[in-house]
Protein backbone atom coordinates (compact mmCIF):
# COMPACT_ATOMS: atom_id res chain seq x y z
CA UNK A 1 0.00 0.00 0.00
CA UNK A 2 1.36 3.35 -0.85
CA UNK A 3 0.55 6.71 1.19
CA UNK A 4 -1.31 8.08 -1.65
CA UNK A 5 -3.85 4.94 -1.10
CA UNK A 6 -4.48 5.86 2.37
CA UNK A 7 -7.14 8.11 3.53
CA UNK A 8 -5.41 10.65 5.53
CA UNK A 9 -8.78 13.48 6.46
CA UNK A 10 -7.08 15.57 3.62
CA UNK A 11 -10.95 16.80 3.33
CA UNK A 12 -11.75 16.41 6.53
CA UNK A 13 -9.40 18.31 9.16
CA UNK A 14 -12.06 17.87 11.84
CA UNK A 15 -10.98 14.28 12.54
CA UNK A 16 -7.45 14.62 10.77
CA UNK A 17 -4.78 13.18 13.72
CA UNK A 18 -7.35 12.71 16.34
CA UNK A 19 -7.50 9.54 18.40
CA UNK A 20 -10.58 8.66 16.91
CA UNK A 21 -9.43 8.71 13.79
CA UNK A 22 -7.13 6.08 14.20
CA UNK A 23 -9.26 3.70 15.86
CA UNK A 24 -11.71 3.68 13.39
CA UNK A 25 -9.22 3.45 10.32
CA UNK A 26 -9.17 0.25 8.39
CA UNK A 27 -6.57 -1.23 10.26
CA UNK A 28 -8.44 -0.87 13.09
CA UNK A 29 -11.35 -2.55 11.62
CA UNK A 30 -9.24 -5.37 10.56
CA UNK A 31 -8.03 -5.98 14.59
CA UNK A 32 -11.60 -5.52 15.56
CA UNK A 33 -12.32 -8.41 13.36
CA UNK A 34 -9.64 -10.67 14.22
CA UNK A 35 -10.32 -10.23 17.88
CA UNK A 36 -14.36 -11.14 17.46
CA UNK A 37 -12.97 -14.51 15.75
CA UNK A 38 -10.19 -15.20 18.21
CA UNK A 39 -13.03 -14.78 21.12
CA UNK A 40 -15.45 -17.09 18.91
CA UNK A 41 -13.45 -20.05 19.12
CA UNK A 42 -11.64 -19.21 23.07
CA UNK A 43 -15.97 -18.96 23.58
CA UNK A 44 -16.25 -22.00 22.07
CA UNK A 45 -13.27 -23.34 23.94
CA UNK A 46 -14.51 -22.79 27.45
CA UNK A 47 -17.75 -24.28 26.77
CA UNK A 48 -15.76 -27.53 25.68
CA UNK A 49 -17.02 -27.34 22.20
CA UNK A 50 -13.55 -26.96 20.29
CA UNK A 51 -10.18 -27.89 21.96
CA UNK A 52 -7.84 -25.74 24.11
CA UNK A 53 -5.17 -25.85 21.48
CA UNK A 54 -7.50 -24.55 18.49
CA UNK A 55 -8.66 -20.96 20.80
CA UNK A 56 -5.01 -20.45 21.57
CA UNK A 57 -3.77 -21.32 17.47
CA UNK A 58 -6.57 -19.20 16.29
CA UNK A 59 -5.91 -16.44 19.09
CA UNK A 60 -1.67 -16.51 18.21
CA UNK A 61 -3.31 -16.38 14.52
CA UNK A 62 -5.19 -13.09 14.60
CA UNK A 63 -2.71 -11.20 16.90
CA UNK A 64 -0.02 -11.65 14.02
CA UNK A 65 0.42 -8.90 11.31
CA UNK A 66 0.37 -10.73 8.72
CA UNK A 67 -2.93 -9.89 7.03
CA UNK A 68 -3.26 -7.24 4.13
CA UNK A 69 -5.70 -4.78 3.99
CA UNK A 70 -5.69 -3.61 1.21
CA UNK A 71 -5.99 -7.00 -0.65
CA UNK A 72 -8.62 -8.19 1.61
CA UNK A 73 -11.02 -5.15 0.59
CA UNK A 74 -10.12 -5.84 -2.75
CA UNK A 75 -10.91 -9.43 -2.56
CA UNK A 76 -14.54 -8.43 -0.22
CA UNK A 77 -16.16 -7.20 -3.70
CA UNK A 78 -16.53 -11.43 -4.65
CA UNK A 79 -18.64 -11.79 -1.16
CA UNK A 80 -20.07 -8.63 -0.28
CA UNK A 81 -17.82 -8.11 2.88
CA UNK A 82 -14.34 -8.43 4.04
CA UNK A 83 -14.91 -11.26 6.54
CA UNK A 84 -15.65 -13.66 3.68
CA UNK A 85 -11.65 -13.09 2.93
CA UNK A 86 -10.65 -12.88 6.05
CA UNK A 87 -11.96 -15.93 7.59
CA UNK A 88 -10.14 -17.58 4.69
CA UNK A 89 -6.40 -15.64 5.06
CA UNK A 90 -6.85 -16.41 9.11
CA UNK A 91 -7.34 -20.42 7.96
CA UNK A 92 -4.98 -20.64 6.46
CA UNK A 93 -2.11 -19.27 9.01
CA UNK A 94 -3.41 -21.52 11.47
CA UNK A 95 -2.39 -25.23 11.82
CA UNK A 96 -4.02 -27.43 9.80
CA UNK A 97 -5.77 -29.31 12.42
CA UNK A 98 -7.50 -26.13 13.93
CA UNK A 99 -8.61 -24.71 10.66
CA UNK A 100 -12.21 -26.26 11.45
CA UNK A 101 -12.26 -23.78 14.55
CA UNK A 102 -12.15 -20.74 12.60
CA UNK A 103 -15.26 -18.78 12.81
CA UNK A 104 -17.21 -22.32 13.32
CA UNK A 105 -20.71 -22.18 13.38
CA UNK A 106 -20.83 -18.38 12.67
CA UNK A 107 -22.30 -16.02 9.63
CA UNK A 108 -20.28 -13.41 8.20
CA UNK A 109 -22.67 -10.98 9.45
CA UNK A 110 -21.93 -12.28 13.45
CA UNK A 111 -18.37 -11.27 13.05
CA UNK A 112 -18.60 -8.09 11.24
CA UNK A 113 -21.19 -6.33 13.71
CA UNK A 114 -19.33 -7.70 17.02
CA UNK A 115 -16.42 -5.55 14.85
CA UNK A 116 -18.57 -2.91 14.76
CA UNK A 117 -19.51 -2.95 18.35
CA UNK A 118 -15.68 -3.32 19.30
CA UNK A 119 -14.63 -0.40 17.20
CA UNK A 120 -17.89 1.80 18.41
CA UNK A 121 -16.61 0.61 21.89
CA UNK A 122 -12.89 1.68 21.31
CA UNK A 123 -13.66 4.75 19.84
CA UNK A 124 -16.56 5.92 22.61
CA UNK A 125 -14.33 5.49 25.21
CA UNK A 126 -11.81 8.22 23.46
CA UNK A 127 -14.81 10.53 23.26
CA UNK A 128 -15.43 10.53 26.90
CA UNK A 129 -12.19 11.20 27.95
CA UNK A 130 -12.39 14.23 25.58
CA UNK A 131 -15.50 15.23 27.19
CA UNK A 132 -14.17 14.73 30.73
CA UNK A 133 -11.16 17.68 29.25
CA UNK A 134 -14.07 20.07 28.01
CA UNK A 135 -16.32 19.57 31.45
CA UNK A 136 -13.36 20.41 33.70
CA UNK A 137 -12.67 23.35 31.50
CA UNK A 138 -16.30 24.91 30.98
CA UNK A 139 -16.55 23.78 34.85
CA UNK A 140 -13.54 26.30 35.57
CA UNK A 141 -15.08 29.50 32.78
CA UNK A 142 -18.62 28.93 34.80
CA UNK A 143 -17.05 29.79 38.25
CA UNK A 144 -14.49 32.09 37.41
CA UNK A 145 -17.40 34.30 35.20
CA UNK A 146 -20.60 33.47 37.95
CA UNK A 147 -21.17 37.19 38.00
CA UNK A 148 -19.67 38.49 34.68
CA UNK A 149 -22.65 40.24 33.06
CA UNK A 150 -23.25 40.02 29.28
CA UNK A 151 -25.85 40.87 26.89
CA UNK A 152 -28.78 38.10 26.75
CA UNK A 153 -29.31 37.69 23.27
CA UNK A 154 -32.53 36.12 21.83
CA UNK A 155 -33.57 36.22 17.94
CA UNK A 156 -30.47 37.68 17.35
CA UNK A 157 -31.18 40.84 19.38
CA UNK A 158 -30.60 42.38 23.21
CA UNK A 159 -33.46 40.84 25.43
CA UNK A 160 -31.92 41.09 28.92
CA UNK A 161 -28.45 40.69 30.78
CA UNK A 162 -27.66 37.14 31.65
CA UNK A 163 -23.83 36.37 32.88
CA UNK A 164 -21.31 34.60 30.71
CA UNK A 165 -20.78 31.83 33.88
CA UNK A 166 -24.54 30.79 33.02
CA UNK A 167 -23.76 30.53 29.70
CA UNK A 168 -20.82 28.60 30.08
CA UNK A 169 -22.89 26.31 32.55
CA UNK A 170 -25.17 25.43 30.20
CA UNK A 171 -22.56 24.56 28.04
CA UNK A 172 -21.22 21.91 30.50
CA UNK A 173 -24.74 20.56 31.12
CA UNK A 174 -25.02 19.64 27.16
CA UNK A 175 -21.73 18.15 27.97
CA UNK A 176 -22.71 16.10 30.72
CA UNK A 177 -25.99 15.18 29.41
CA UNK A 178 -24.14 14.11 25.96
CA UNK A 179 -21.47 11.87 28.72
CA UNK A 180 -24.93 10.47 30.07
CA UNK A 181 -26.20 9.19 26.86
CA UNK A 182 -22.61 7.50 25.39
CA UNK A 183 -22.10 5.67 28.97
CA UNK A 184 -24.81 4.16 28.77
CA UNK A 185 -25.14 2.64 25.77
CA UNK A 186 -21.52 2.09 25.10
CA UNK A 187 -22.41 -0.10 28.48
CA UNK A 188 -24.79 -1.88 26.42
CA UNK A 189 -22.86 -2.83 23.05
CA UNK A 190 -23.30 -6.39 22.66
CA UNK A 191 -21.93 -8.78 20.37
CA UNK A 192 -23.50 -10.64 17.79
CA UNK A 193 -24.13 -14.71 17.33
CA UNK A 194 -26.66 -15.97 15.45
CA UNK A 195 -25.45 -18.42 12.91
CA UNK A 196 -26.82 -17.94 9.28
CA UNK A 197 -30.15 -16.71 9.96
CA UNK A 198 -30.15 -16.38 13.68
CA UNK A 199 -31.44 -19.78 14.83
CA UNK A 200 -27.87 -20.83 16.11
CA UNK A 201 -28.31 -23.99 14.96
CA UNK A 202 -25.19 -24.41 13.89
CA UNK A 203 -22.91 -24.00 17.11
CA UNK A 204 -24.40 -27.73 17.90
CA UNK A 205 -27.85 -28.41 19.95
CA UNK A 206 -29.57 -26.95 22.75
CA UNK A 207 -29.04 -28.60 25.30
CA UNK A 208 -31.04 -30.08 28.46
CA UNK A 209 -31.67 -26.26 29.11
CA UNK A 210 -33.68 -25.79 25.89
CA UNK A 211 -33.00 -22.59 24.05
CA UNK A 212 -31.54 -20.73 27.60
CA UNK A 213 -28.78 -23.36 27.12
CA UNK A 214 -25.79 -23.57 25.27
CA UNK A 215 -26.74 -20.82 23.08
CA UNK A 216 -27.24 -18.51 26.15
CA UNK A 217 -24.01 -19.97 27.56
CA UNK A 218 -22.19 -19.22 24.55
CA UNK A 219 -23.35 -16.01 24.08
CA UNK A 220 -22.49 -14.74 27.41
CA UNK A 221 -18.77 -16.76 26.96
CA UNK A 222 -18.28 -14.78 23.86
CA UNK A 223 -19.09 -11.35 25.57
CA UNK A 224 -17.04 -12.03 28.34
CA UNK A 225 -14.06 -12.65 25.52
CA UNK A 226 -14.72 -9.44 23.61
CA UNK A 227 -15.66 -7.56 26.79
CA UNK A 228 -18.84 -6.55 25.38
CA UNK A 229 -22.64 -6.58 26.27
CA UNK A 230 -24.73 -10.28 25.99
CA UNK A 231 -27.38 -9.75 24.10
CA UNK A 232 -30.68 -11.38 24.70
CA UNK A 233 -31.48 -12.38 20.96
CA UNK A 234 -29.47 -12.44 17.52
CA UNK A 235 -29.59 -8.68 16.15
CA UNK A 236 -29.09 -9.12 12.68
CA UNK A 237 -32.33 -7.29 11.62
CA UNK A 238 -33.38 -5.84 15.04
CA UNK A 239 -30.84 -3.18 14.56
CA UNK A 240 -31.60 -1.36 18.25
CA UNK A 241 -27.68 -1.19 19.32
CA UNK A 242 -26.96 0.63 16.28
CA UNK A 243 -29.85 2.98 16.21
CA UNK A 244 -28.99 3.61 19.94
CA UNK A 245 -25.76 4.71 19.35
CA UNK A 246 -26.68 6.86 16.22
CA UNK A 247 -28.83 8.62 18.28
CA UNK A 248 -26.36 9.30 21.36
CA UNK A 249 -23.42 10.10 18.64
CA UNK A 250 -25.88 12.75 16.97
CA UNK A 251 -26.60 14.26 20.23
CA UNK A 252 -23.21 14.84 21.40
CA UNK A 253 -21.97 16.28 18.07
CA UNK A 254 -24.95 18.49 18.38
CA UNK A 255 -24.52 19.57 22.13
CA UNK A 256 -20.72 20.01 21.46
CA UNK A 257 -22.08 22.39 17.93
CA UNK A 258 -24.06 24.42 20.73
CA UNK A 259 -21.07 26.00 22.33
CA UNK A 260 -19.67 26.00 18.90
CA UNK A 261 -22.13 28.50 17.73
CA UNK A 262 -21.97 30.81 20.23
CA UNK A 263 -18.20 30.87 20.13
CA UNK A 264 -19.22 31.97 16.46
CA UNK A 265 -21.23 34.36 17.07
CA UNK A 266 -19.56 36.08 20.27
CA UNK A 267 -16.02 35.77 18.31
CA UNK A 268 -17.50 38.12 15.57
CA UNK A 269 -15.24 41.06 15.00
CA UNK A 270 -17.94 43.71 15.92
CA UNK A 271 -18.69 41.97 19.11
CA UNK A 272 -15.49 40.33 20.32
CA UNK A 273 -16.75 39.32 23.35
CA UNK A 274 -14.92 35.78 23.61
CA UNK A 275 -11.94 34.35 21.30
CA UNK A 276 -9.99 31.15 20.58
CA UNK A 277 -6.67 30.47 22.58
CA UNK A 278 -4.94 29.97 19.20
CA UNK A 279 -6.95 31.16 16.37
CA UNK A 280 -6.30 29.94 13.00
CA UNK A 281 -4.75 32.37 10.12
CA UNK A 282 -6.39 33.19 6.58
CA UNK A 283 -4.42 32.63 3.45
CA UNK A 284 -5.11 35.73 2.36
CA UNK A 285 -5.72 37.84 4.89
CA UNK A 286 -2.09 38.09 7.84
CA UNK A 287 -4.50 40.16 10.56
CA UNK A 288 -7.12 37.22 10.43
CA UNK A 289 -7.20 34.89 13.77
CA UNK A 290 -10.52 32.49 12.75
CA UNK A 291 -11.98 30.32 15.44
CA UNK A 292 -10.88 27.23 13.75
CA UNK A 293 -11.96 25.05 16.59
CA UNK A 294 -15.20 26.38 16.73
CA UNK A 295 -15.95 26.12 13.27
CA UNK A 296 -15.07 22.40 12.64
CA UNK A 297 -17.13 21.68 15.80
CA UNK A 298 -19.95 23.59 13.76
CA UNK A 299 -19.03 21.58 10.58
CA UNK A 300 -19.36 18.37 12.32
CA UNK A 301 -22.91 19.31 14.21
CA UNK A 302 -24.17 20.02 10.75
CA UNK A 303 -23.12 16.67 9.51
CA UNK A 304 -23.90 14.10 12.30
CA UNK A 305 -27.76 14.15 11.65
CA UNK A 306 -27.45 13.10 8.35
CA UNK A 307 -25.60 10.00 8.97
CA UNK A 308 -27.52 9.07 12.01
CA UNK A 309 -30.44 9.39 9.71
CA UNK A 310 -29.07 6.64 6.91
CA UNK A 311 -28.30 4.14 10.52
CA UNK A 312 -32.03 4.79 11.21
CA UNK A 313 -33.11 4.24 8.21
CA UNK A 314 -31.46 1.29 8.00
CA UNK A 315 -33.77 -0.41 10.96
CA UNK A 316 -35.80 -1.64 8.01
CA UNK A 317 -34.18 -4.61 7.09
CA UNK A 318 -35.95 -7.13 5.48
CA UNK A 319 -36.09 -11.31 6.55
CA UNK A 320 -33.39 -12.88 8.94
CA UNK A 321 -30.82 -11.17 7.03
CA UNK A 322 -30.79 -8.12 5.03
CA UNK A 323 -29.63 -7.02 1.79
CA UNK A 324 -28.45 -3.56 1.65
CA UNK A 325 -29.57 -2.22 4.80
CA UNK A 326 -26.42 -4.16 7.21
CA UNK A 327 -24.13 -2.43 4.39
CA UNK A 328 -24.91 0.85 4.33
CA UNK A 329 -24.05 0.80 8.16
CA UNK A 330 -20.39 0.28 7.59
CA UNK A 331 -19.32 3.49 6.34
CA UNK A 332 -21.77 5.53 7.84
CA UNK A 333 -20.99 4.95 11.45
CA UNK A 334 -17.31 4.68 11.25
CA UNK A 335 -17.98 8.53 9.43
CA UNK A 336 -20.57 8.82 12.31
CA UNK A 337 -17.90 7.46 14.73
CA UNK A 338 -14.67 10.30 13.29
CA UNK A 339 -16.79 13.18 13.17
CA UNK A 340 -18.20 12.80 16.64
CA UNK A 341 -14.44 11.80 17.55
CA UNK A 342 -12.60 15.14 16.32
CA UNK A 343 -15.66 17.28 17.38
CA UNK A 344 -14.66 16.26 20.79
CA UNK A 345 -11.54 16.61 20.29
CA UNK A 346 -12.08 19.99 19.05
CA UNK A 347 -14.02 21.10 21.73
CA UNK A 348 -11.94 20.15 24.41
CA UNK A 349 -9.11 22.21 22.61
CA UNK A 350 -11.72 25.04 22.19
CA UNK A 351 -12.61 25.34 25.93
CA UNK A 352 -9.20 24.44 27.40
CA UNK A 353 -8.07 28.06 25.63
CA UNK A 354 -11.29 29.69 25.27
CA UNK A 355 -10.48 33.51 26.25
CA UNK A 356 -13.21 35.31 28.31
CA UNK A 357 -13.28 39.64 27.52
CA UNK A 358 -15.55 40.87 30.12
CA UNK A 359 -14.78 44.84 29.45
CA UNK A 360 -17.02 44.25 25.78
CA UNK A 361 -19.18 42.22 27.56
CA UNK A 362 -20.11 45.29 29.64
CA UNK A 363 -19.62 47.63 27.08
CA UNK A 364 -22.26 46.05 25.07
CA UNK A 365 -24.73 46.53 27.64
CA UNK A 366 -24.78 49.60 26.96
CA UNK A 367 -25.64 49.96 23.51
CA UNK A 368 -29.28 50.58 23.86
CA UNK A 369 -28.96 53.10 26.13
CA UNK A 370 -30.48 51.12 28.74
CA UNK A 371 -33.21 49.58 27.08
CA UNK A 372 -31.83 46.15 27.86
CA UNK A 373 -33.77 46.53 31.17
CA UNK A 374 -36.63 47.55 29.92
CA UNK A 375 -38.53 44.31 31.30
CA UNK A 376 -37.20 45.38 34.26
CA UNK A 377 -38.62 48.93 34.24
CA UNK A 378 -42.02 48.00 33.03
CA UNK A 379 -42.62 45.50 35.89
CA UNK A 380 -41.70 48.60 38.70
CA UNK A 381 -43.91 50.77 36.95
CA UNK A 382 -47.01 48.34 36.81
CA UNK A 383 -47.86 48.47 40.38
CA UNK A 384 -48.59 52.45 39.73
CA UNK A 385 -49.29 53.03 36.38
CA UNK A 386 -51.00 49.45 35.60
CA UNK A 387 -49.48 47.05 33.43
CA UNK A 388 -50.85 48.03 29.99
CA UNK A 389 -50.14 51.88 30.83
CA UNK A 390 -46.65 50.83 31.80
CA UNK A 391 -45.80 48.58 28.82
CA UNK A 392 -47.04 51.73 26.16
CA UNK A 393 -44.96 54.06 28.39
CA UNK A 394 -41.41 52.13 28.11
CA UNK A 395 -42.52 51.25 23.99
CA UNK A 396 -42.77 54.98 23.60
CA UNK A 397 -39.44 55.59 25.16
CA UNK A 398 -37.70 52.93 23.77
CA UNK A 399 -38.69 54.80 20.68
CA UNK A 400 -37.46 58.43 21.76
CA UNK A 401 -34.44 56.68 22.96
CA UNK A 402 -33.68 55.68 19.61
CA UNK A 403 -34.45 58.75 18.07
CA UNK A 404 -33.07 61.25 20.28
CA UNK A 405 -29.57 59.28 21.13
CA UNK A 406 -30.77 59.85 24.56
CA UNK A 407 -30.29 57.09 27.88
CA UNK A 408 -33.42 55.73 29.14
CA UNK A 409 -32.78 56.97 32.68
CA UNK A 410 -32.88 60.10 30.87
CA UNK A 411 -36.40 59.94 29.48
CA UNK A 412 -37.45 58.49 33.06
CA UNK A 413 -36.04 61.57 34.96
CA UNK A 414 -37.81 63.65 33.32
CA UNK A 415 -41.08 61.96 32.37
CA UNK A 416 -44.38 63.82 34.01
CA UNK A 417 -45.64 60.79 34.64
CA UNK A 418 -43.38 59.74 36.98
CA UNK A 419 -42.55 63.10 38.78
CA UNK A 420 -44.05 61.86 41.89
CA UNK A 421 -41.90 59.26 42.28
CA UNK A 422 -38.71 59.53 44.45
CA UNK A 423 -35.12 58.60 44.46
CA UNK A 424 -34.85 56.28 47.53
CA UNK A 425 -36.31 53.13 49.09
CA UNK A 426 -37.48 50.91 46.23
CA UNK A 427 -35.28 47.56 46.49
CA UNK A 428 -35.16 44.43 44.25
CA UNK A 429 -34.99 40.81 45.01
CA UNK A 430 -32.90 38.31 43.46
CA UNK A 431 -35.05 37.97 40.43
CA UNK A 432 -35.06 41.89 39.69
CA UNK A 433 -38.61 42.06 41.10
CA UNK A 434 -39.43 45.26 43.42
CA UNK A 435 -40.01 45.61 47.00
CA UNK A 436 -41.35 48.61 48.98
CA UNK A 437 -39.19 50.40 51.77
CA UNK A 438 -40.22 48.35 54.50
CA UNK A 439 -39.63 45.19 52.06
CA UNK A 440 -42.96 44.45 51.41
CA UNK A 441 -43.66 43.08 47.81
CA UNK A 442 -45.27 45.19 45.30
CA UNK A 443 -48.80 43.24 44.02
CA UNK A 444 -47.85 43.83 39.88
CA UNK A 445 -51.30 44.53 39.25
CA UNK A 446 -52.15 48.11 40.94
CA UNK A 447 -50.92 49.42 44.12
CA UNK A 448 -48.08 48.20 46.21
CA UNK A 449 -48.90 46.11 48.27
CA UNK A 450 -48.30 48.29 51.51
CA UNK A 451 -51.07 51.34 50.23
CA UNK A 452 -47.86 53.65 49.73
CA UNK A 453 -47.01 55.60 46.69
CA UNK A 454 -43.49 53.65 44.92
CA UNK A 455 -40.04 55.11 45.24
CA UNK A 456 -37.58 55.10 42.49
CA UNK A 457 -33.83 54.86 42.07
CA UNK A 458 -33.58 55.68 38.27
CA UNK A 459 -29.61 54.70 38.14
CA UNK A 460 -30.26 52.00 39.85
CA UNK A 461 -33.27 50.29 37.91
CA UNK A 462 -31.43 50.83 34.80
CA UNK A 463 -27.92 49.29 36.08
CA UNK A 464 -27.88 45.94 33.55
CA UNK A 465 -25.81 44.75 36.42
CA UNK A 466 -28.58 44.68 38.87
CA UNK A 467 -30.92 42.60 36.70
CA UNK A 468 -29.59 39.56 36.19
CA UNK A 469 -32.52 37.35 38.36
CA UNK A 470 -31.42 34.24 39.56
CA UNK A 471 -28.10 33.67 37.12
CA UNK A 472 -25.82 33.12 39.77
CA UNK A 473 -28.04 31.04 41.72
CA UNK A 474 -28.49 28.70 38.56
CA UNK A 475 -25.04 28.68 37.63
CA UNK A 476 -24.23 26.97 41.02
CA UNK A 477 -26.78 24.35 40.66
CA UNK A 478 -25.28 23.70 37.27
CA UNK A 479 -21.95 23.04 38.75
CA UNK A 480 -23.63 21.06 41.56
CA UNK A 481 -23.75 18.04 39.10
CA UNK A 482 -21.10 15.49 38.81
Amino acid sequence: MTSSDIDHGLLAPGRAGSPAESATADTAFLRAMLDAEAALTRAQTALGQAPAEAGRAVTAAAGSARFDVRDIAHRARGGGNPVIPLVADLTASVPDEFGPYVHRGATSQDIMDTAMMLVAARTVDLVLEDLRRTERALSGLAAAHRDTVMPGRTLTQHAVPTTFGLKAAGWRSLVLDARDRLRGVRASLPVQLGGAAGTMAAFGPPGDEGDSGTARRLTAAYAHETGLAAPDLPWHTLRTPVADLAGALAFTAGALGKTAADVLTLSRTEIAELSEGTGGDSSAMPHKRNPVRATLVAGAARRAPGLAATLYASMAAEDERPAGAWHAEWETLRDLLRLVGGAARDTAELAEGLRVHPDAMREHLHLTAGLIVSERVAAVLAPVLGRGRAKALLSDLAARTRTEGRTLAELLTEHPELDGLGVDGLSFDGDGLPFDGDGLPLDGEGLPLNGEGLTLDVDDLTDPARYTGSAGILTDRALERQ
